[in-house]
Formats: C-alpha cells, structure tokens, sequence
C-alpha cells in the first residue's frame, strides 16, 4: 500500500487548522505542554510558574514546533480523573498567556470535556485533543464546529484508570480503524470541517505493548480514513519494556526510531516531548520518504 495521502484519497494533502492550512508533504511537530502534577515523563510538568512555561513553549516554537498542544488532566493509563473546575483553572492562566504572547501560533488542548474545550476555544485554542474520539462527551464536536476550529478524534478503549483492562480485540488495527470512523462521522456530522478532522490510533491507550508496535508496524492502513493521521509514542512505556525495563527518561533513542517509522509508514503529525530532537528526526525522514533532500 502506498503511504501517499492523495493517492489514497485522491485529494490535495492540506490539513486546515482554523484560518491555517498545512501541507502535509512535511510532517508536523506537536509539542507536549503537561499543566498537570502527575504526567508520566517529569520533566514535562509546567505551569506551577508562568514564566518558565512560557519560556518552555516559546523554546518549543523556536525549536521546529507546528502545534503546542497542552493538558491539565493526565490521560496516562491508571490515572483518575479531575473535575472540569480542576482542569480548567490549571488550563487557562497558561493558555491566556500564551495567546496573548505568541498570538499567531497554533495551540491545541487536550480535553475530554466540552466545558474545558469550549473556554480553551474562547481563549484562543485553535485545536481540540479529544483522546475519547468523541465517546466520552460528544458535544465537544458541536463547540468544535461553531468555532471553526480542528479536532484529532483518536481512540482508547476505555477511561485512563480502566484502559489497560480492556485490551482485548478481533484484530486491533481494523478495530481501531473502525471506532475512528465512528469518531470521524460523530464530528463530521456537528459541523467540523473534514479538513480540519484528524485521527490518532491511540498508541499506548488500552493497548498492551506488542498492540502499540503492531499499530506502528501497520500504521499506513489507516491512510485509508482519508484524513491526517497523529502519532504520539514520545517516551511511552511500551519504548521503555521494548528496551528491556527503561524509565521515560532514557527512552529517547527509541522515540526517535518510532517517530521515523511513523513518518514513513504516512503519519502527518508527530506529538513529542523532546521538540528539537524529534523535529531533526522529522527532517530526515520526510527527505527520505520524499526522495529528496531539503
């Protein structure tokens, strides 16, 4: 199967972020803004000092970023929820903040609750981050739409304190497919612009380990959803049981080597920690898959 989008599909590669449009033949760099106490990776913590997160996020900007996108819930398997009032205070000191500072940039939100998606959207978030696909709160897609902003739907089994229970499918890559198609039609029927409606499999959400690379090695079937496709593996655990037992903080070198097969195999956004380090990975890997150098 060939990895070219408009083969597939049989139209222009542009992904329309509200009043932007981005050509798909180069991959783009989503850095990861953790507002929350408990993320997996330490070092992606932020928001305690506004200062410093602003620091960290005009640093990712200058360092290759497309997309910042932020989180004031951990979504990390066995993780409890917070209340929408929890998220949301976490959430918007920083957003405002750097709406107002880096105004013209892109910042998406990772949410799964329509009330913390509508503020972000308000406060200047051009991007929703629903890791439900829409099955948690499907109204999201209708705030979504009245804003004209964009979506990435992408698909867990089930709430992060009970994902990793559920990990049990016919086949995962045909089951995944068929949820985000679910997801797809949910936000294509609010209103969202099908140009603005990105997928996500899930890597790392109610999936064991062998499921995530699996998911990777096949990652191209999911070229046939006719929309861009994410990929977020950026120092998850199934890295770390890959290498024998690492911790987040040595699981760099295996981040670089599934954010290149990514690319290869047609993923058109990449979501990493390590912004600078991946977007060189980027760079390469597009000028190999594109036949030429930059």
């Amino acid at each position: 199967m060939e990895n070219n989008l408009q083969t597939v599909c049989g139209k222009a590669p542009v992904l329309k972020i509200k009043n932007k449009s981005f050509d798909r033949s180069r991959t783009l760099i989503m850095g990861v803004v953790n507002l929350t106490p408990d993320s997996f990776y330490t070092p992606s913590r932020h928001g305690k000092n506004i200062d410093e997160t602003l620091w960290t996020v005009e640093r990712m900007f200058n360092n290759g970023a497309d997309i910042v996108d932020m989180g004031a819930e951990s979504t990390q398997p066995g993780s409890l929820p917070v209340s929408g009032e929890e998220e949301t205070t976490r959430l918007m000191p920083v957003l405002e903040a750097c709406a107002k500072r880096f105004g013209d940039c892109v910042f998406s939100v990772d949410t799964t609750k329509t009330q913390v998606a509508r503020r972000a959207m308000d406060a200047g978030a051009q991007m929703i981050n629903d890791i439900s696909g829409l099955t948690f709160e499907e109204e999201i897609a209708d705030c979504v739409a009245a804003a004209g902003a964009s979506i990435v739907v992408s698909h867990t089994s089930g709430r992060p304190d009970v994902m990793q229970k559920k990990t049990s499918y016919g086949c995962v890559v045909s089951d995944v497919a068929n949820s985000l198609r679910r997801s797809i039609e949910k936000a294509s029927a609010a209103g969202v612009d099908r140009d603005s409606i990105v997928v996500d499999p899930g890597i790392g959400f109610g999936k064991t380990s062998g499921q995530n690379l699996y998911i990777l090695n096949r990652l191209d079937e999911f070229l046939d959803l006719c929309h861009p496709v994410l990929v977020g593996t950026s120092r998850k655990s199934f890295i770390g049981e890959t290498l024998g037992g690492l911790p987040a903080e040595e699981r760099l070198e295996g981040t670089a080597a599934t954010v290149a097969i990514a690319i290869m195999k047609g993923a058109s956004i990449v979501r990493v920690h390590d912004v600078r380090e991946m977007a060189r990975v980027a760079a390469v890997a597009d000028a190999v898959k594109n036949g030429m150098a930059s």
